[in-house]
């Protein structure tokens, strides 16, 4: 072998496997955000009312509210002769969006008592309706017109929007409030969440409304039906830009004892029993925030907004699988009690996330047990505490509340990179997660030795159970998947195609190669030109849409 080949095949070995590449290349930002001061442009008599506004701002916000409801006042009787008047309904949202602006800004709370505000010729009142509950009341949150940001980044899909009436806001809880305090499924103890705002007059009482696009699709203005406009991908952009997620990943990735307990079923958007729950579970080295292409582009598609709602489950990928796959086992049982009429979910799982997937549709009665411990669980001698990690881990049935899986580039017989340079210096750096069993060593010394007959000297973590002669992923790999559950692979070669056997060159993503992704059995697999993260590849995000609508016209 030549030494260039040979150089090649070692920098091949040593490529940045498993979520490591993503830690290596953060500089890659997923959304950056730059604040802008709106242009607009409009002949109408509206539109000279809106620029006399933006040039010369009141000093009195409620002044400059005034000027803005003059406009709306005008583009209103616009519409009213003129339903299809393009311009005179430009001039309504953009005046909706300042004025959700000028009392975001002046600290204004038109929900405690209507705010006076002069316009032009006509005192106006501008009010807005209370909330008691704490997640609803209007004064625990901003409301941000969508329009004053530009998103950039790879997570950021500009084009998932939607036009029609309304300002599309970007509503962004205050501090103080904490969502999961009220409800423990809620997206997170910070919300950023998508609204559209309207402003409603009757006579000179105006009343500042909002509605949610992913749950209404139209509105009446002035007795006529319009489309609501929506922006579906400023609240993710917001968020990501502000919540540095990439930190959180590498942390649950190198440091999974610190997020041991982060583990969470949530949703992204208000619970709806009539909508099908779509579960997404991340990979190695992710979150929930990489999912945001397709959420974001899905969420555009009016069919899927009609008859989904999208859940996630995030977990320090660092630990162990099989142990992040029994946390989410006890949390899709407690979300089964807090919405006991949810329906069953379609599950979509990248990478390790694949790999949990897999477990929710098999039955492992005693096999993987019984290839770890020679003993049965009661006669073990261990805590009661560690022997029901265990159990919980290695001894499960399938779930009946998922009706279809689709796997993206999952590793389901593990790769081989997990026992070259870089998969060992990442078992390295992130060692055994010792909060697991809380520093109790009884389950790694009553263990079968591994297949080269070593006794196992810490808790395998994530990447331990990607290495393909792991005992837990090769029995997992005998056990058949339970029937009647549908499942569906979207795999990656990078356009470089490939021998789907381990017959060098070896079709792959970059990470994971066909022989380990590949399942028999499955309703459809596509081979699209990506690299791994097929979750977020255009062609990936167009097939899991068709199979969204192929699962609602097999119900």
């Amino acid at each position: 072998m030549t030494s260039t080949h040979q150089a090649k095949k070692n920098w091949a070995n040593r490529g940045l496997a498993f979520g490591l590449m993503m830690a290596v290349s953060s500089c890659s930002h997923y959304s950056s955000v730059k604040e802008k001061a709106p242009r607009y442009e409009s002949s109408s008599q509206a539109g000279q009312l809106i620029e006399g506004a933006v040039r010369r701002p009141a000093k009195e916000p409620a002044a400059q509210i005034g000027r803005y409801l003059d406009a709306i006042a005008e583009a209103r009787c616009a519409l009213a002769k003129n339903p299809g008047d393009a311009t005179a309904l430009a001039d309504y949202n953009f005046s909706v969006g300042r004025i959700y602006e000028v009392v975001n800004e002046a600290g204004l709370e038109p929900w405690k008592a209507p705010v006076v505000c002069q316009g032009a010729t006509t005192g106006w009142l501008l009010g807005m309706k209370a909330n008691a509950r704490p997640d609803r009341n209007p004064a625990n949150f901003q409301f941000t017109p969508a329009d004053r940001y530009q998103f950039k980044g790879r997570l950021v899909v500009n084009e998932a929007m939607k036009a029609g009436v309304g300002a599309p806001l970007i509503v962004v809880a205050k501090d103080g409030l904490d969502a999961t305090k009220i409800d423990r499924f809620a997206m997170g103890k910070k919300i950023y969440y998508g609204m559209t705002g309207l402003v409603e007059m009757e006579g000179v009482n105006c009343e500042m409304t909002f509605e949610d696009p992913l749950s209404v699709e139209s509105v009446k203005l002035g007795g006529q039906s319009y489309p609501l406009a929506a922006n579906f991908v400023a609240p993710i952009g917001l968020a990501l830009a502000e919540l540095s997620p990439r930190k959180k990943e590498l942390g649950g990735l190198f440091k999974p004892e610190e997020f041991a307990t982060g583990a969470r079923l949530a949703r992204l958007q208000p619970y709806d029993p009539k909508k099908i729950p779509i579960l997404c579970i991340h990979g190695l080295g992710d979150s929930q925030a990489t999912w945001a292409p397709m959420i974001e582009t899905l969420r555009a598609d009016p069919v899927i907004r009609a008859n989904y709602q999208i859940w996630f489950f995030s977990y320090a990928s660092g630990n162990p699988y099989p142990y992040s796959a029994s946390l989410l086992r006890k949390q899709m049982d407690e979300i089964k009690k807090r919405y006991p009429d949810h329906k069953d979910m379609v599950v979509i799982g990248h990478s390790m996330g694949g790999m949990i997937s897999r477990t929710l549709m098999t039955d492992s009665g005693m096999t993987l047990w019984n290839a770890t411990f020679d003993k049965s669980p009661e006669e073990m001698p261990m805590s009661e505490e560690t022997r029901t990690i265990m159990k919980d881990a290695l001894i499960f049935g399938h779930r009946k509340d998922i009706d279809r899986v689709i796997f993206m580039s999952p590793s389901h017989r593990g790769a081989n990179m997990a026992t070259g340079f870089m998969g060992k210096l990442g078992s390295k750096l992130i060692g055994g997660p010792k909060a697991i069993l809380n520093g109790d060593m009884s389950a790694l010394q009553l263990a079968k030795p591994s297949a080269t007959g070593q006794q196992l000297k810490k808790m395998p973590n994530s990447v331990d159970f990607l290495n393909p002669e792991n005992r837990f992923v090769k029995t997992l790999d005998t056990l058949p998947l339970a029937k009647g559950i549908p499942y569906h692979s979207v795999l990656g070669d990078r356009g470089k195609g490939g021998n789907r056997d381990h017959t060098k060159p070896v079709s792959s993503d970059g990470i994971v190669p066909y022989w380990s992704s590949h399942l028999d059995g499955a309703e459809s697999e596509i081979i699209i030109p990506s690299g791994h993260w097929t979750n977020q590849h255009p062609q990936g995000i167009a097939e899991v849409k068709q199979i969204l609508y192929l699962h609602l016209r097999a119900r």
